[in-house]
């Protein structure tokens, strides 16, 4: 008797949490912008603590990112670095437009090794730039594609010395490759955003960038048509949370204009 009893309470038991959880949990898949990696994946930590769903993610920059979803890329929400990109999908019907939220801004930065003299504010920015780039070059994302590196030419075009230090440009895919670039000496200079001096030690920060030396930094999010799902909604919700914003705030992100 005993023994049958004890059965049947293991046999509830797996039905409950192997059968029933199980249904009842879902993994969402966000396409987002290489700057967020470590910020995004403390969120979706602590909202899978929360909720016990799961977060799959796929980072890369923008431009990749939204070529892929735009082809079909298996993605529930994106969360780009450029309102333009996103645009682009908007237009084309990949993204739900009444979920589409401004969800971060950040700052662009102009960075070197730590431990480097620090920049001598006698000396002009521009000067600064073409003396430390002498002996090697300026590790920037793609300068017509992703994001930072789009912001990043348009600041230097602004102090007016794009056209002599553009063929020194190491120019990488995403901006966390421009930020590895200068953290391992490859590059004397690189520019990036504020928040990747928040994951890599090794860099150190010689100048801020006057926000209108280049185009708005944003981070729109969307969620992808037809992947509408109840936990893709959540998460999308979840990210504009205090909770989520506190840890995004932490990374050095900030909130965008309103």
């Amino acid at each position: 008797m005993l023994k049958g009893i004890r059965n049947a309470i293991v046999g509830l038991l797996a039905l409950t949490s192997g059968g029933a959880f199980a249904e009842q949990s879902q993994t969402v898949t966000v396409f987002a912008a290489a700057s967020l990696r470590d910020a995004l994946s403390e969120v979706g930590d602590a909202w899978q603590r929360d909720t016990g769903h799961s977060v799959r993610y796929s980072f890369a920059g923008s431009s990749a990112l939204a070529r892929q979803v735009e082809a079909g890329a298996p993605a529930d929400l994106v969360i780009l670095a450029n309102a333009a990109w996103m645009d682009h999908l908007d237009t084309r019907g990949v993204v739900k437009q009444e979920s589409r939220l401004p969800l971060l801004s950040n700052t662009l930065v102009l960075i070197a090794p730590a431990g480097d003299a620090s920049r001598d504010a006698a000396v002009g920015l521009g000067e600064t730039i073409r003396q430390r780039m002498a002996d090697g070059r300026l590790a920037m994302a793609l300068v017509d594609a992703v994001p930072a590196g789009i912001y990043g030419k348009a600041a230097l075009q602004s102090l007016g010395i794009w056209a002599d230090v553009a063929p020194s440009v190491a120019q990488t895919d995403n901006v966390r490759a421009a930020l590895a670039l200068v953290a391992l000496g490859e590059a004397p200079l690189g520019i990036v955003y504020a928040s990747d001096l928040q994951a890599e030690p090794r860099v150190q920060a010689l100048h801020t960038f006057e926000p209108e030396s280049h185009p708005a930094i944003l981070y729109p999010a969307a969620l992808v048509t037809g992947h509408d799902s109840p936990a893709a909604v959540a998460l999308l919700d979840y990210l504009n949370s205090p909770i989520a914003k506190e840890i995004f705030l932490r990374h050095g992100f900030a909130n965008p204009p309103q």
